[in-house]
C-alpha cells in the first residue's frame, strides 16, 4: 500500500508540473517582444537605416492582443519594413492584419510568402519536428487568401519579392533586393534571382521565408550584405539557458539550431533569423523563446583605410 501511495504521489506531482509548464508556455506565447539589433553593413559614412523585420505572425482574427501589439509598431517609424511571410492562419485574417499594420503600410516595404500564407494549418504531431525531414508537405488542405494578401500589400506600395529582384531608394540609400518564394515548399526559383548582387548599390539584401542552406549559400555567394529570414520560430520550445533565452532543439529546415534566431554570419553575409510573432493555432505555446519582431539598425561598416 505504501509503494502504491508513493507512486500515486509521483504521478500527481508529474501531472501538476506538466500542467504548470503548459500554462507557462501558453503565457509566454503571448509575451510579444521587440528586439533591437545593430548590423554594420552600410558604406562608411552612411546614415543609419532602421528596418523592421516582421515574420510568422500566423494571425487568427480573434487574437486581439497580438493585433493591438502589431498596431503599436507604427510608432517606431522605421525606414523600411521587411515581411518574411507566414502572416496568415485563417481564411478571414487579411482584413484585421492590414488594419493592425496600419501606418506601416505607408512605409517602404518588401515581402515574401511562407507556407502558412498559402495553406490552412492543420493539427500535427509536434514530436514530428524532432525527426529528420521526410520531405512530405501537407498541401491537400484549403488554400488561404494569399492572392488577396499579395494584392493588398502591393496596392499599399510594398514590393513583392517572390522569386524576383528589385531596387528601392530609401532615405537616400540605394537598396538592392533578391527574394525567393517559400523554400520549405520547394517554391524557390534561385535561377530567377541568381547572379552577382549589384555592386553599385549601397545595401544588398536577400529575403526568404525559410533559411534553407541552398538559399543562404546562393545569396552569400552572390554578394548580398545581409539575408533576412523567419520560419524557424526560434525553435519555439527551447531548453532554457542561464542568462536568458533558450537553445533550440529543431529549426524545421536544414539550418543548424544554433542559428535558429538572431544575428549570425553565413559565409561573408550577415544573417538575421526572426523567431517570429506566432505559432500554429493548434500548439500556441513557447518556452524560452518569446514571440518577437526586430528593429534592425543598419549602420556603416568600420572604415579601415
Amino acid at each position: 500500500m505504501r509503494l502504491r501511495s508513493v507512486f500515486g504521489s509521483l504521478v500527481g506531482a508529474g501531472a501538476l508540473a506538466g500542467a504548470g509548464l503548459t500554462a507557462y508556455a501558453a503565457w509566454e506565447a503571448r509575451q510579444y517582444t521587440l528586439r533591437e539589433v545593430t548590423v554594420p553593413a552600410l558604406p562608411p559614412g552612411a546614415d543609419p537605416l532602421r528596418v523592421l523585420h516582421l515574420s510568422d505572425i500566423h494571425l487568427i482574427p480573434t487574437q486581439q492582443r497580438k493585433l493591438d501589439w502589431l498596431a503599436g509598431l507604427a510608432l517606431l517609424r522605421p525606414d523600411l519594413v521587411v515581411d518574411t511571410g507566414d502572416n496568415l492562419s485563417h481564411q478571414r485574417s487579411v482584413p484585421p492584419l492590414l488594419e493592425a499594420l496600419g501606418g506601416l503600410l505607408d512605409v517602404p516595404g518588401v515581402f515574401v510568402h511562407g507556407s502558412n500564407d498559402y495553406f490552412e494549418p492543420r493539427l500535427r504531431n509536434p514530436f514530428r519536428y524532432l525527426l529528420p525531414d521526410d520531405g512530405k508537405r501537407h498541401i491537400n488542405v484549403p488554400q488561404l487568401p494569399w492572392r488577396d494578401l499579395t494584392a493588398r500589400f502591393t496596392e499599399a506600395g510594398w514590393t513583392d519579392l517572390t522569386n524576383r529582384t528589385a531596387r528601392l531608394s530609401v532615405n537616400g540609400l540605394d537598396i538592392a533586393f533578391a527574394g525567393v518564394d517559400d523554400p520549405h515548399l520547394g517554391y524557390d526559383r534561385l535561377d530567377k534571382v541568381a547572379g552577382p548582387a549589384p555592386a553599385d548599390a549601397d545595401l544588398r539584401l536577400g529575403i526568404t521565408h525559410a533559411p534553407y542552406l541552398r538559399v543562404l549559400d546562393r545569396f552569400a555567394e552572390d554578394g548580398y550584405d545581409a539575408i533576412l529570414a523567419g520560419h524557424t520560430h526560434g525553435g519555439q520550445v527551447c531548453l532554457p539557458r542561464l542568462g536568458g533565452g533558450g537553445r533550440a532543439l529543431t529549426t524545421n529546415c536544414d539550418i543548424d539550431p544554433a542559428r535558429a534566431r538572431g544575428l549570425h554570419f553565413h559565409q561573408d553575409s550577415w544573417l538575421h533569423v526572426s523567431a517570429g510573432l506566432g505559432t500554429s493555432p493548434y500548439a500556441r505555446i513557447r518556452v524560452a523563446c518569446r514571440p518577437e519582431a526586430t528593429l534592425l539598425e543598419f549602420v556603416a561598416r568600420p572604415d579601415y583605410r
